[in-house]
């Protein structure tokens, strides 16, 4: 058996060939679900597994081809009740071509395809819950996210989601996997990002030097709390710092158009700039000296939580969700509650009032806390040790997932 720090997966019994792992999502467009599925899918070509995507593709496929992995174009973004038939038969003829072992359904379209084809096929069959999904009028929807639970095994994002799968849909505890999203080290580490990507980036933002920076990353919706943010430095009052709200809107132009007209009612227009989506998030992170999650309803997980830690960055996020398991209060960042402007006006002004050791000593406690808990090979090794349960054909026992504390860091 592998150690869970470890990204390799021990042979099969039997060991006569290596099992095939077909994963299913409805594209492979920048995302948290994609970005979990590329890594695992990598993950298990490079452990030897035959790992298979299918999507309706998207510019992720090009990494997931140099990856190693195999991906087949099908319309699983469709909501359809005949196309989501119709890829019952699609992913039934892939199955059995392919030799397939077993499926792992990443969102709840391709999830009612993909299980059909398991049942007919005899396939094994594995869900991540990847949020808590809106339930809709009277809790109409609750029937069509409840194929999220069919797996044999079901991986929460976080114990917060865990909770959500126990009390709404009544899972049992033993069919329950959590295991939280990581970052990729390579990626995000603040010595692998030169100067001249930092300077670029300021350039680009035409940030001046000398001021103080807080960024909001995230999409422009509104449940980010982006205008939560723009009311807190309102109550803040200082003009000799900077903020950037780092997203596309993705078409919602009209919610672009009221945090404009927000920060100009506010008098802010020196201070908060709202900036397109950065593909160089690094470097952002680099130009930062304290990152807000303000998220007014609650996050799964909240990826740029762990992301900003591992720069050595402090964040502060609001009080509810994944969050509190992410953020060590107090000594990584901060909680403040929700929607609450002047609770995060209190915690924006405790952040600016430290100084540079106080700040040192954050960014280390935070570097530790994810490199401890929240990698990218952490999540990987975690989850293909729940393939391997699986397809062992392991009975499903309650299982706790404990974070390693930070004094332990």
């Amino acid at each position: 058996m592998t150690s869970e720090n470890s990204s390799s997966i021990d042979a099969p019994v039997g060991g006569e060939r290596q099992p095939t792992v077909l994963q299913v999502l409805p594209a492979l467009v920048t995302g948290g679900v994609e970005r979990g599925t590329v890594d695992v899918a990598a993950a298990l070509a490079e452990s030897g597994w035959r790992s298979i995507v299918a999507s309706t593709g998207g510019p992720m496929v090009r990494e997931l081809i140099r990856a190693g992995a195999e991906h087949v174009e099908l319309p699983l973004a469709s909501k359809n009740p005949l196309v989501i038939r119709k890829n019952t038969e699609r992913l039934i003829r892939l199955i059995e071509d392919k030799g397939v072992d077993l499926v792992h359904a990443r969102s709840r379209a391709p999830a009612w395809s993909a299980y059909g084809a398991a049942q007919r096929t005899n396939t094994h069959f594995v869900t991540t819950f990847h949020g808590t999904y809106n339930l809709g009028w009277f809790g109409l929807k609750q029937k069509y996210n409840a194929v999220m639970t069919k797996g044999e095994r079901v991986i929460a994002i976080s114990e917060f989601i865990a909770e959500h799968t126990r009390r709404v849909y009544g899972l049992e505890p033993e069919r329950i996997r959590v295991i939280h999203r990581g970052v990729d080290l390579a990626k995000f580490d603040p010595a692998r990002v030169s100067q001249e990507r930092i300077i670029q980036l300021a350039n680009r933002w035409r940030l001046p030097d000398g001021y103080q920076v807080i960024m909001l990353p995230g999409r422009l919706t509104r449940w980010k709390g982006q205008a939560v943010l723009i009311e807190a430095l309102a109550e803040l009052g200082r003009h000799d710092i900077r903020c950037l709200l780092v997203g596309s809107d993705q078409g919602r132009t009209s919610y672009r158009q009221e945090l404009v007209d927000l920060v100009k009612k506010r008098g802010l227009t020196d201070v908060v700039h709202i900036v397109d989506e950065c593909n160089d998030m690094p470097a952002a992170y680099m130009l930062t000296d304290v990152v807000v999650s303000a998220s007014t309803d609650p996050e799964a997980f909240g990826r740029v939580v762990i992301e900003a830690q591992a720069m050595g960055r402090p964040v502060i996020a609001t009080d509810h969700g994944a969050p509190r398991e992410i953020v060590a209060h107090g000594r990584t960042g901060w909680l403040a509650a929700p929607g609450d402007a002047s609770a995060l006006a209190q915690a924006v002004g405790r952040f600016l009032a430290l100084n540079e050791a106080e700040r040192g000593t954050i960014a280390d406690l935070g570097q530790r806390f994810v490199r401890a808990n929240f990698t990218k090979e952490a999540m990987c090794a975690r989850t293909l040790a729940v393939y391997r349960e699986v397809l062992s054909g392991e009975a499903p026992v309650a299982r706790q997932e404990e974070l390693i504390p930070l004094e332990m860091a």
